[in-house]
C-alpha cells in the first residue's frame, strides 16, 4: 500500500481507503463487516470514512465497537455531518457542529477524530458560522484537520478567504471514469489551496467492476439488485454506460488488472487526489482493490479507456 499527503494537513493517508455508506451497520452482516475492516486494516489501508447519516448513527456505532481494540493512533478516522438526524437536527450551525460531533465521539467511542467533514454545503447558515465553529473544534483538540463533501468550487474559495480560522484539507466528491465532473473547477481549487481529494465512489457504486451485463438484469445479492441499496445507480445502468463498461474490460485485462483495480488506479493517476475510498461486503473485494495502490499503467491505456467511455456518453446524448 501507498500512501499519500492529505492536502495540507500532516496526515499521510492510504491510497485506497475504506468507506462505510450503506454497508456497515445497515447492508452488510456484522460478522461479514468485521471480516472487510480486519482484510483493510491487513492490507495496509490506514483511513477508515464515515458519516454520522450512515443507517443513522449505526455505521459509527459499529466501527466504534469493531475499532475499540486497536491503537487509536494505529488508524486514521474521518466522519462528517449535515444531513437530517432528527426532525430538528440537521445543518452546520455552530450548535449542530457542538452537538453532532459530541454524538459522533460516543459512538465512535473515541476522544477525536483525524478528519471531520461537512457533508453538504449548508445554505442556511451563514459561512463564518459554520467555519468558526469547526476551527473551535480543532481547538478544542475533539478534531484533528476539517474537510468537506460536494462543495461548489466558489463556496470553496470563499471559505479559504476567511480570516483566523481553520483551512480545510480535504475534499469528497464523486469521481470516476463515469463521473469526471471535479475535473471542471474543483479540482484546479483545491490544488492551489492545499486541499486534496478523497473520492467517493471510485468504482461506480460497482459498475465499474464490469459485475453488470447489458443484456440481463442485475445478479442477485449485487447493489443494482438491491431495493435497500441500488436506489441511486439509475444513471449507471444505462445499456450505452453497460456497453461501455465490457469495452474497458478489455483495456484493463491489456494493463494485467481487474477491471476494478484498472478503475481506481485511473483515480489514482491524479495528483490532487489522495485516496479512493471503496465500499465492500466481503474481504476478498477489500483485497483486490487494495492491489490498485500499487499498479502501474500505461497512461495510453487510460486515454484508451476515457475515449471508449466519452463515445458512450456521447451516445447517450
Amino acid at each position: 500500500m501507498k500512501y499519500r499527503q492529505l492536502g495540507s494537513s500532516q496526515l499521510q493517508v492510504s491510497e485506497i481507503s475504506l468507506g462505510s455508506w450503506l454497508t456497515y451497520g445497515v447492508g452488510v452482516e456484522a460478522e461479514k463487516a468485521r471480516s472487510c475492516l480486519e482484510a483493510a486494516l491487513n492490507a495496509g489501508i490506514n483511513f477508515i470514512d464515515t458519516a454520522n447519516i450512515y443507517g443513522r448513527g449505526a455505521a459509527e456505532s459499529f466501527l466504534g465497537e469493531a475499532l475499540s481494540g486497536r491503537p487509536r493512533d494505529s488508524y486514521l478516522l474521518a466522519t462528517k455531518l449535515y444531513f437530517p438526524m432528527t426532525e430538528t437536527d440537521r445543518g452546520l450551525s455552530r450548535a449542530q457542529i457542538e452537538k453532532q460531533l459530541d454524538a459522533s465521539l460516543q459512538r465512535l467511542r473515541t476522544d477525536y477524530v483525524d478528519l471531520y467533514q461537512c457533508h453538504r454545503y449548508d445554505e442556511e447558515t451563514p459561512l463564518e458560522e459554520t467555519m468558526e465553529a469547526l476551527s473551535e473544534a480543532v481547538r478544542s483538540g475533539k478534531v484533528r484537520y476539517i474537510g468537506f463533501s460536494e462543495w461548489p468550487a466558489d463556496r470553496i474559495e470563499a471559505a479559504m478567504e476567511l480570516p483566523g480560522v481553520e483551512r480545510f484539507v480535504s475534499s469528497q466528491p464523486q469521481y470516476s471514469l463515469l463521473w469526471r465532473k471535479p475535473e471542471n473547477d474543483v479540482i484546479p481549487v483545491c490544488a492551489a489551496n492545499g486541499i486534496s481529494q478523497i473520492v467517493w465512489s471510485p468504482l461506480a457504486q460497482g459498475v465499474l467492476t464490469g459485475k453488470y451485463s447489458p443484456e440481463a438484469p442485475p445478479p442477485q445479492g449485487t447493489r443494482a439488485a438491491s431495493d435497500e441499496m441500488g436506489g441511486f445507480m439509475d444513471r449507471l445502468m444505462r445499456p450505452a454506460v453497460l456497453e461501455a463498461v465490457q469495452g474497458l474490460k478489455v483495456v484493463a485485462q491489456e494493463a494485467g488488472l481487474s477491471l476494478a483495480q484498472f478503475s481506481l488506479a485511473w483515480v489514482l493517476r491524479e495528483p490532487n487526489v489522495a485516496s479512493a475510498i471503496v465500499g465492500a461486503s466481503r474481504p476478498e473485494q477489500v483485497e483486490e482493490n487494495a492491489a490498485a495502490s500499487e499498479a502501474k499503467v500505461d497512461p495510453a491505456l487510460f486515454a484508451e479507456a476515457e475515449r471508449i467511455v466519452a463515445a458512450s456518453l456521447d451516445e447517450q446524448q
